[in-house]
């Protein structure tokens, strides 16, 4: 399933790390967002350029494969802490309570170990572009800036796990039903009620204009 959970708040310090992480991602995903459109914009040229002048960009294919990295990566701790990636949870949607927690627990667990070991090797894979000056076939692009946004990516996705570790761990400790800092697991009537809600807002703003 893939869907926006809700995430609980409160005044304790894992809640404040949550919102504090949860700035600087919006942040992220937001440039992800412009990079999108500078894409958008940067076709739409191409294409009138080339049909209109016969002057298509020079590189655009170079400057494509470079922003690639921006909008896929920059994103993805935002994601995980609004539970937006897509999971198979037709088991875990049963669990209850302890149980529950200590399954979302045990799987942000390898989440994190996977992610480390991510980082360890686009880090690596960063460290060698540089040093060798490596660049895009057409106009020499250097590739090492879209080769660091990976590690860097990955690395608020870490803090973004370690955090929902915590969550969990406190949640098992406590037996609480609605823990916070973590995306709480939900129905599908539940999400899709939820989705019905957005959709007729929007049209209810629209009627309003």
């Amino acid at each position: 399933m893939s869907s926006s959970s809700t995430v609980l708040e409160d005044g304790s310090r894992l809640s404040w790390a949550d919102r504090t992480l949860f700035r600087f991602e919006t942040v992220l995903t937001l440039l992800g967002g412009i990079v999108i459109l500078l894409l958008v914009f940067l076709a739409s040229v191409n294409v009138l350029g080339r049909w209109l002048f016969d002057l298509p960009i020079n590189g655009y294919v170079d400057w494509v494969e470079q922003a690639m990295a921006f909008f896929a990566f920059l994103g993805i701790a935002y994601t995980q802490r609004m539970g937006g990636h897509i999971r198979m949870d037709m088991l875990v949607g049963h669990l209850k309570g302890r149980l529950l927690w200590l399954s979302e627990f045990i799987s942000v667990l390898l989440m994190l170990g996977v992610t480390l070991v991510l980082i360890y090797g686009s880090y690596l894979h960063f460290y060698r572009a540089f040093q060798i000056g490596d660049s895009s076939l057409d106009i020499d692009l250097p590739t090492w800036p879209a080769k660091l946004v990976v590690p860097v990516a990955l690395s608020i996705l870490a803090l973004r796990l370690m955090l929902q570790i915590w969550g969990y761990l406190r949640a098992v400790k406590q037996g609480d039903d609605e823990p916070i800092a973590v995306p709480l697991i939900e129905d599908a009537a539940t999400v899709a009620a939820k989705e019905a809600e957005a959709v007729m807002g929007s049209l209810t703003e629209e009627e309003a204009k």
